[in-house]
């Protein structure tokens, strides 16, 4: 019973069960009446929200859209904030973020199935490491308006946001940059599909 009282260990189930929630297909579900794990690519993300509501409603698709993303990358910092409240240590912090991402990518409530973990990395990483993310996203929307191509743009986002960390010297508060990749290896893990698509020049536009 202790283990269940643990403070930490309360933070790192919450972090992963509100990390699981599905909002993309929970939104394209309520509003649009599709089932998204069931088109297109069928993942959970805001772009297989944007490219499969888009199809019957293309206004609609924007707005759930920019709601996924916005929501996917409030959930990851959701938990985060409380735990910084607390005054919870860095360890903790870090623990959280990966938990979170690790929920969306492989959620409890799809059967370990899941999303890219692009925004929800995103989001606990703009909370972490905020000037890195920023210049990263910045170099994600700067891609996806050249480029249009999504997963190209999140990944180069990733890698700016990771290559910009270290070259600011923002070392984590942990002693070690540890966390940080293991969160990035996820997404690029992630995104094996999308790379193996992007290299035989079979990767969809979003237009």
């Amino acid at each position: 019973m202790d283990f269940l009282t643990n403070s930490n260990v309360i933070f790192y189930l919450a972090a992963y069960l509100v990390g699981s929630i599905p909002f993309g297909l929970i939104l394209a579900k309520l509003f649009a009446n599709v089932n998204i794990k069931n088109e297109g690519s069928k993942s959970i993300g805001a772009t297989n929200v944007l490219r499969v509501v888009k199809q019957t409603n293309p206004s609609l698709a924007k707005k759930l859209g920019v709601a996924t993303v916005i929501l996917d990358a409030l959930k990851g910092t959701a938990v985060l904030i409380v735990a910084m409240l607390l005054n919870m240590p860095q360890e903790t912090l870090w623990a959280i973020a990966v938990l979170s991402v690790l929920g969306h990518c492989y959620s409890i409530y799809l059967g370990l199935e899941g999303g890219k973990g692009v925004a929800t990395g995103l989001g606990v990483f703009l909370i972490l490491i905020p000037i890195p993310t920023l210049i990263g996203a910045i170099a994600w929307i700067f891609c996806a308006k050249v480029l249009k191509v999504s997963s190209l743009s999140s990944l180069l986002g990733l890698t700016t946001v990771v290559l910009s960390a270290i070259l600011l010297n923002n070392q984590l508060e942990v002693g070690s940059n540890a966390p940080m990749y293991i969160i990035a290896f996820i997404i690029y893990y992630k995104h094996i599909p999308n790379i193996i698509r992007l290299i035989k020049g079979e990767e969809g536009k979003v237009i």
